[in-house]
């Protein structure tokens, strides 16, 4: 398992603009694992803060008697976009945030999907 975090968290790191990264547990709040290029930044805080707005969107869900799963939340900042992809088990999401000036949308989310794929076997 960690070696699929480590492999995730590695090639996240390579999409231009790479700002930080959790794997966070839906249940717990709890991080799987985390990385930040910028030390003012804590994933894990955020992380635990993105959890409430995924609940959120869920109660709104219900609500609404959907028939619907999510699949991401992008929320655009000023200087950065911030990516809460949740897994199809709903069991996790994948916290990411990048450079809105430097990162390129459709390369960010197909880099995303494409190395998630191997954690949502493990999880």
């Amino acid at each position: 398992m960690k070696e699929i975090l480590n492999d995730l968290i590695t090639n996240l790191k390579a999409i231009d603009g790479f700002v930080a990264v959790s794997i966070t547990d839906v249940a717990s709040g709890e991080a799987y694992d985390s990385f930040t290029a910028d030390k003012k930044f804590d994933p894990n805080l955020a992380s635990a803060y993105n959890l409430e707005v995924v609940k959120a969107k869920l109660k709104a869900i219900e609500a609404l008697s959907l028939k619907e799963e999510i699949q991401d939340i992008t929320i655009t900042l000023s200087s950065q976009i911030h990516i809460i992809n949740i897994a199809p088990s709903g069991n996790y999401f994948i916290y990411l945030a990048v450079d809105s000036k430097k990162a390129n949308m459709g390369i960010t989310k197909a880099m995303l999907n494409k190395h998630k794929a191997k954690l949502n076997e493990a999880l």
